[in-house]
């Protein structure tokens, strides 16, 4: 696993260390997009500047990206694999008000919007609330 691990943040010009590759075996095991807070409480040997650091430096080199869900917590995702953090990989998210997990909706790409001349689009943050799968049973 840590070949994978390894060539995963290779493939994104990151160079492994040990914290980088608990952090990435971390998000690749979940379903939905995480918290700094709840990866902090994942890890008890780490401090949550290093966490920071770790995540940040994946964000910069495309292998997560965040989402603002309307909770004041930044979440953290897995970037796909062919993703570019261009507004063409962009794609909505959706928030469940009763659980409170976000998930990626990666087959729901962001449409193209037409701005006033001289805008330009850095981001696009479309979020969806409701009710996740298990809050609707």
């Amino acid at each position: 696993m840590n070949d994978a691990l390894d060539y995963k943040l290779a493939q994104r010009d990151i160079k492994p260390t040990a914290m980088r590759i608990l952090v990435l075996q971390h998000l690749m095991e979940q379903n939905k997009a995480i918290s700094l807070q709840t990866i902090e409480s994942a890890f008890d040997i780490a401090d949550k500047s290093t966490l920071y650091r770790t995540l940040k430096t994946f964000e910069k080199n495309k292998l997560v990206h965040t989402i603002d869900d309307g909770t004041k917590q930044l979440k953290y995702a897995l970037c796909l694999e062919s993703c570019e953090c261009e507004t063409i990989d962009q794609h909505y998210h959706f928030h469940c008000s009763n659980c409170q997990n976000t998930f990626c909706l990666t087959n729901q790409n962001i449409p193209k919007i037409e701005l006033p001349k001289n805008f330009k689009m850095h981001r696009a943050n479309m979020v969806i609330k409701g009710l996740c799968e298990n809050c609707n049973k």
